[in-house]
C-alpha cells in the first residue's frame, strides 16, 4: 500500500500506484480525479472558482476550474499518461448555504465549468457525485481509479 498524498484546498498533485490522493473539505470546491487505466498515472484537484478570466490576482491556477484542469492533465502527461486513455470523475459543488440566489450557487457553476472544460480537453466524464447540501472528503485510489467519497453521517460510497 503505497502513500496517501494530501491535496490541499486550490491545490493539485498527481502521483502512480502504489500511491494515492485525497482531499478534504470539498465543499462548494470540486475535487477533479483523472486516471490513466493503463500507466496508473493520477491526477486530482480542488478547484474553489470556475473561471480564472474573471479574477484579477488569478496566479494560482489549480484555484480554477479552467486552469486547474489543464495543468492537471499536463503534470500526468509528463509522467507518462496518455490522454486518449485518461477519464474524469468529479465530486463536490455542494450547495453549503441556502442564499435563495442561484448565481451565487459557486458549487453549481464550479460543477458545469468542470464539465465543460473536460469536454473541451476530450475527457470522458464517466462519474460524478455533486450538488446536495454536504461536504465531501475523496479519496483517489490509483490501482483501479476508485473515488471513494465520505461525508459526515454517511457510510463511505466509490464513484
Amino acid at each position: 500500500m503505497g502513500e496517501m498524498i494530501k491535496v490541499g484546498m486550490a491545490d493539485l498533485k498527481v502521483c502512480k500506484a502504489p500511491d494515492n490522493l485525497t482531499t478534504i473539505g470539498l465543499g462548494s470546491c470540486i475535487g477533479i480525479a483523472l486516471y490513466d487505466p493503463v500507466t496508473k498515472v493520477t491526477g486530482l484537484a480542488h478547484i474553489m472558482l470556475p473561471d480564472s478570466t474573471s479574477i484579477r490576482n488569478n496566479s494560482n491556477i489549480a484555484k480554477f476550474a479552467d486552469t486547474g484542469i489543464k495543468k492537471l492533465l499536463d503534470d500526468m502527461l509528463k509522467m507518462g499518461a496518455s490522454k486518449s486513455r485518461i477519464r474524469a470523475k468529479i465530486a463536490g459543488g455542494a450547495k453549503m448555504f441556502d442564499i435563495g440566489s442561484s448565481t451565487m450557487n459557486v458549487g453549481d457553476r464550479n460543477a458545469a465549468a468542470s464539465r465543460a472544460m473536460l469536454k473541451q480537453l476530450g475527457i470522458p466524464l464517466i462519474a460524478e457525485d455533486c450538488g446536495k447540501n454536504f461536504g465531501r472528503t475523496v479519496e483517489l485510489y490509483s490501482a483501479n481509479g476508485d473515488f471513494l467519497i465520505k461525508a459526515v453521517g454517511k457510510t463511505p460510497y466509490k464513484i
